[in-house]
């Protein structure tokens, strides 16, 4: 095995093994920044905090994009910046399901945290693996392009025309595996995945995987799922692995930080679906205008999906607030403020006994 310069300089994936090495130091001393500094004690993680962590890691994400498009060229970094803008709007989606599976299972939210830590390192090598096939595959067989372009025009369209159940996620086939083949504590055992306990037949210790640790794998699972749209999204955009890896990864590494900022409001994100069709269809109907009229220009695919996107954060934003006012308008103004001046009311008759119910 080469050591010295080889080892630094010799190619990997079509990358230099340096490149690799140092986006994997990247990675790295973030995680062990994040639990071992930030993080290192159980506890629940502010609102404020938890928008100063998201940002911190999109800025650094995006400080790494302009490494590569520095040092990789113009079409590597737009790529980039196009796959993790796409990821990250993506993992919206994640926040969401992570929410219900916390939320069902009683997760109390100073033990969220390390659940998503070590979901996070799961997804790591979890987008390694199938990242990794995918580059295989490809290189081998160009024409399964043609089969990603097809499945994410039809995931486009089922996300317009098809709702839904996101109830699923948490009363899946998964979760009753796991009550019906393993021992499954009903109460946390603090932080513990696991915990040894006494058998009701005969006191012997026994282990029992608690509900973090359901929590933990049902997280996982959504993530495989998750996985079969954006990684065929990502390689409609390029199919070069590194890039494919690194805005993957970076994505989805403030994924807790984003959590704990967007868990309570992430029914403002409604309409988000609407856009996020758009994008892959326009990202699969890109595959096959790329095969018959040759490639888009990266900054326009760009262009279009940060409008897309960008347009269907803000519109979200702006319909569930005017939805809210609406309902709170509705429920709570008087009848003259509603209807005008044309329908005041007329002041309240004396109560009778026969109407002695509160007025509404």
């Amino acid at each position: 095995m080469p050591l010295g310069p080889e080892l630094f300089f010799g190619d990997f994936l079509g990358k230099p093994a340096w490149a690799w090495m140092l986006f994997i130091s990247i990675v790295g001393a973030l995680l062990a920044f994040d639990l071992g500094v930030l993080h290192r004690r159980p506890r629940e993680i502010p609102a404020g905090e938890s928008f100063l962590l998201s940002a911190g890691y999109i800025l650094i994400a995006l400080i790494f994009g302009a490494w590569v498009w520095s040092a990789m060229g113009e079409t590597a970094g737009v790529a980039y910046l196009t796959g993790f803008f796409l990821e990250k709007t993506l993992a919206l989606d994640n926040v969401f399901v992570i929410s219900l599976i916390f939320a069902t299972l009683a997760i109390p939210r100073h033990l969220q945290h390390r659940v998503l830590f070590y979901g996070i390192l799961g997804v790591i090598v979890l987008r390694a693996i199938m990242i990794g096939f995918g580059a295989a595959i490809v290189s081998q067989f160009a024409w399964v392009l043609l089969i990603f372009g097809v499945f994410l025009i039809a995931t486009g369209v089922k996300m317009l025309v098809v709702a839904d159940n996101p109830s699923a996620w948490v009363d899946n086939r998964v979760m009753r595996y796991m009550h019906n083949r393993m021992r499954v504590t009903k109460e946390l055992h603090g932080h513990a995945f696991f915990a040894r306990l006494p058998n009701g037949a005969d006191g012997k210790l026994q282990l029992y995987a608690t509900p973090l640790f359901v929590a933990l794998v049902l997280i996982e699972f959504a993530d495989i799922i998750f996985a079969v749209d954006s990684v065929p999204a990502i390689f409609a955009i390029t199919t070069d692995p590194y890039i494919v890896y690194t805005s993957n990864i970076f994505a989805i590494l403030g994924l807790r930080a984003l959590y704990f900022a967007l868990a309570a409001s992430i029914h403002r994100f409604r309409y988000l679906k609407y856009a996020l069709s758009a994008v892959l269809i326009f990202i699969g109907l890109k595959i096959f205008w790329n095969q018959i009229f040759g490639k888009v220009d990266p900054l326009i695919s760009l262009g279009v999906t940060m409008t897309f996107l960008a347009g269907g954060i803000f519109y979200s934003m702006w319909k569930t607030r005017q939805e809210e006012q609406s309902a709170d308008w509705s429920h709570d103004a008087p009848r003259s403020t509603l209807l005008g001046p044309l329908f005041e009311e007329k002041p309240p008759e004396p109560s009778t006994a026969t109407d002695a119910s509160p007025r509404q």
